[in-house]
């Protein structure tokens, strides 16, 4: 017996499998809850298809005559070479993909030469405009963040240390030489709250320190 299966790929925590779910029913797709199948917090731009969990469940259970359903191909990846040898590899299998937006279809038994054809086309033409779009959005948010760096800079960089680089050091020897936090404290100036946090992590407060140029 044939099956529709759905992939949800879900890259942030705004997005969700359910979502794309209710999508695909709406879209008129009689889809099982048990025959959704999810990666979550995977990007499709770094890791293959073929190397995620839910990936390689989908990988496996596709059989001929099972329809593979996709919100748009992005969900399968956002890599170009890794898209499309997916898409053929199941085609070559019998599978049929369809998509929830634009309602596309990329039949495994195409009628014709022809068609084939352009359904390679469209396969290749979808793949590169998913690719296409995860490096724009890639270089949007570097700019955004080079910008942000520049303008607020205490939002990367953190709360800015209440201690100095010569009293993290203070506090490193004092630390190593047994005293207590409140000698310390009452040593270097620097309050016995930031003592304790310097005591229980001093690689952390030495990275703060090197983040604000200190």
């Amino acid at each position: 017996m044939t099956k529709t299966f759905l992939y949800a790929r879900v890259s942030t925590s705004e997005q969700t499998s359910e979502h794309q779910l209710v999508q695909a029913r709406d879209a008129g797709f009689d889809i099982l809850d048990e025959d959704v199948i999810t990666d979550h917090g995977t990007s499709g731009v770094s890791t293959r298809l073929a190397d995620r969990e839910g990936g390689k469940e989908l990988l496996y259970k596709l059989r001929e005559g099972d329809t593979l359903v996709v919100r748009w191909l992005d969900r399968l990846g956002r890599n170009y070479r890794d898209v499309t040898d997916t898409l053929r590899e199941l085609l070559r299998r019998g599978v049929t993909i369809k998509t929830v937006i634009n309602k596309q279809t990329f039949e495994a038994h195409p009628k014709s030469a022809t068609d084939e054809a352009v359904r390679d086309a469209l396969i290749g033409f979808m793949a590169a405009q998913a690719e296409a779009q995860a490096q724009a959005t890639k270089e949007a948010q570097a700019a955004g963040i080079a910008h942000h760096k520049a303008t607020a800079p205490e939002k990367f960089k953190g709360r800015k240390p209440g201690f100095t680089r010569v009293q993290f050091d203070q506090i490193a020897a004092l630390l190593d030489a047994g005293l207590g936090h409140s000698s310390i404290a009452k040593e270097t100036g620097v309050h016995r709250n930031t003592v304790i946090r310097i005591a229980r992590d001093k690689s952390a407060a030495d990275v703060a320190l090197s983040r604000w140029g200190m």
